[in-house]
């Protein structure tokens, strides 16, 4: 039982954690973003909660709701704003497959393939909901105008 706990397990076991946590932390803080940007008025959640997705199991059934609260979020600033979009829940689709793939990601043999593509779908959101809080931000600056001096 001595060998199993070495100084270098530890090691590789907490830099294998932050290879998993500094990518999640991204992911939140793009989240965070993009709901920061809609009008507190239009919110269907506030942006720090999307933080309990860092609580282990619990993340499972919480990012069910993370992603419903951003497409509905998002769906009601781009209303607000009078921004086109041809998502009428932006990202919405997108989101709840990879859920679903995560949550399926815990049955034996299915779990691998549901696991990666859990993988693939969350990059794909990711760059979804990041490309909308972009597209936020620059309608932001076109209704405000430029900075003056």
């Amino acid at each position: 039982m001595g060998d199993l706990l070495q100084p270098w397990h530890l090691l590789v076991l907490g830099l294998v954690f932050c290879i998993f946590l500094i990518p999640a932390i991204l992911y939140i803080l793009t989240l965070q973003t993009a709901l920061s940007k809609c009008a507190g008025s239009v919110r269907t959640m506030q942006p720090g909660e999307v933080w309990l997705l860092l609580i282990p199991l619990f993340n499972l059934i919480w990012h069910f709701l993370v992603v419903m609260g951003i497409a509905k979020s998002l769906r009601n600033e781009f209303a607000r704003r009078g921004i086109p979009s041809a998502d009428p829940l932006p990202g919405q689709s997108i989101g709840m497959a990879m859920c679903i793939c995560a949550c399926c990601g815990i049955i034996p043999i299915l779990g691998i393939l549901a696991s990666l593509a859990s993988l693939v779908l969350w990059i794909i959101y990711w760059i979804k909901v990041a490309g909308y809080s972009e597209l936020l931000g620059e309608t932001m600056t076109a209704v405000s105008g430029p900075p003056t001096v």
